[in-house]
């Protein structure tokens, strides 16, 4: 066999080649991730009489969700499952680098709510002072989800 034989074809396709099609939906998500993500903010600015720290807490998770869903999905991929320590893990396997340093402060806030085990959930409200920190990282989560599916 001769050395242009054992050479690759110029025309095979490798594994870094693949793109996958975004999954339908994933402009849904994106507009509900700021949604639930405004009513937060809202809440917490004006209402917190109403808006308990457990209410703006599942608020901001429900909104730190569908936008990395949005992400995720636009990409043609989804998480293995709905939790934070999911959703970052899944975010590193298929878009390595894009949440930055986030991904440890994302997965602390599964530590509020533990309620995957029905016999054996356990659930911490956040302090309002927490709810500050979640909120603005939320609102990194939404820069960067935006940054990202606009390039």
């Amino acid at each position: 066999m001769t050395e242009k034989q054992r050479a690759a074809p110029d025309n095979l396709v490798g594994f870094g080649d693949i793109r996958r099609d975004p999954i339908g939906g994933w402009q849904d998500f994106l507009k509900e991730g700021g949604q639930f993500l405004a009513t937060a903010v809202n809440g917490h600015a004006k209402r917190q009489e109403v808006f308990t720290a457990e209410i703006l807490y599942n608020l901001v998770g429900m909104a730190i969700e569908k936008l990395v869903m949005a992400l995720l999905m636009q990409s043609g991929n989804l998480p293995y499952n709905h939790t934070m320590h999911d959703l970052v893990e899944s975010m590193e396997e298929f878009l390595p680098g894009d949440l930055a340093n986030l991904g440890e402060e994302l997965k602390a806030l599964d530590g509020f709510q533990e309620i995957c085990d029905i016999a054996s959930y356990n659930i911490t409200p956040p302090t309002m002072a927490e709810i500050a920190g979640m909120l603005e990282l939320a609102k990194e989560v939404q820069t960067l989800t935006l940054h990202k599916i606009a390039h």
